[in-house]
């Protein structure tokens, strides 16, 4: 059996994830960790890249949510740091 560049794509997006998954298990990192979430991103990314040439709907739909799920841990962990910017700024200025 040989394997073809986007089948190696879509293995190495397994990896990653289950990488992810592995150091959460571990302790090694926490699901708030824009890290967590940018590793699922990216997995779930190669995944789909391999889907678009060996087409499997159910597995599409999994990864097309898990990397929506991942971007708006993304986007939630920007927004707390935002926030937590915008009080230090705030708590550093006198009335």
């Amino acid at each position: 059996m040989q394997l073809s560049l986007t089948d190696l794509i879509g293995i190495l997006g397994v990896f990653v994830i289950i990488v992810a998954y592995m150091l959460l298990q571990l302790e090694k990192m926490e699901a708030k960790d824009l890290s967590f979430s940018v590793l699922n991103t990216l997995g779930a990314l190669l995944i789909i890249i391999s889907l678009l040439y060996d087409w499997n709907l159910a597995s599409f739909l999994m990864e097309s949510i898990w990397m929506l799920i991942s971007v708006y841990g993304i986007l939630k962990y920007y927004k707390l740091k935002k926030r937590e910017e915008n009080a230090a700024k705030n708590d550093g200025k006198e009335d």
